[in-house]
Formats: structure tokens, sequence, C-alpha cells
């Protein structure tokens, strides 16, 4: 997305938005060659409590779907006869990768994952 007006007296607070829109639309997904590929979807959402990652993974079977998670990106591994699937994606924030929950069905792979407490406390001796 691109404006091409460059006398409007709000054009600094457009260009604001549209790079907002452009983090937004491509931030948090790191596409490989290998990936997922334009014809797969990927959304992250976020509350106080959870991260969800939904992805689309169409004509794959749920005992060909891996999953890692480190605590700062999640990686989905998946392969069907046609194509393989191996996406890191970079969280919006810690979770605790221990806490992880997956569904998938008819297609549709959810992964929820529990935000990391803050920081741990140090004790000074």
């Amino acid at each position: 997305m691109r404006r091409d007006d460059r006398n409007d007296p709000f054009d600094d607070i457009f260009r604001e938005l549209e790079r907002m829109m452009n983090d937004v639309m491509g931030g948090g997904v790191e596409i490989n060659d290998a990936g997922f590929g334009s014809d797969t979807h990927v959304d992250i959402y976020e509350t106080d409590e959870e991260i969800r990652v939904i992805a689309d993974l169409p004509g794959v079977e749920k005992g060909d779907i891996g999953l890692t998670c480190d605590g700062k990106s999640l990686t989905i591994s998946a392969a069907n006869d046609h194509r393989e699937y191996d996406e890191r994606i970079a969280l919006p924030g810690q979770v605790d990768e221990h806490s992880a929950r997956a569904t998938y069905n008819n297609g549709v792979l959810e992964v929820m994952l529990s935000r990391a407490d803050g920081s741990a406390a140090i004790d000074v001796d």
C-alpha cells in the first residue's frame, strides 16, 4: 500500500498508518523458500494470557504435523503428497513452551501458548 499524494497535510499521519499496517500484515511470520507459500494462511492472535497461532495446512494428515517451540518462536513442519511445509514463526512475546496445546481439524491447525511470567526475581546475597 502506497499513497502518491505528497502535498497532503496529513501525509505524515498516513505514512505512519501505512507503516503500522505493513508491520501488521507482514510482521511475525518469516517465509522460507520451503515454507507454506502464498496458498497457506497464518494468523497470530494475542491476549494478556496467551498467544494463539492458526495455520491452514490443506491436505495434511494430523500425524504428519510436527511442532516445536523455544519460547520465542514456533516451528511448524508438515508434509503431504504434493509438498512439505517448514515454517518458523516469530512469536510476538515470550511464551512458556511447556504450556503449548494444539488442535487440528479440517486442515486448520490451532496452537495455544501461555505467555511466560515476567522476569524472574534475583536475590542478591
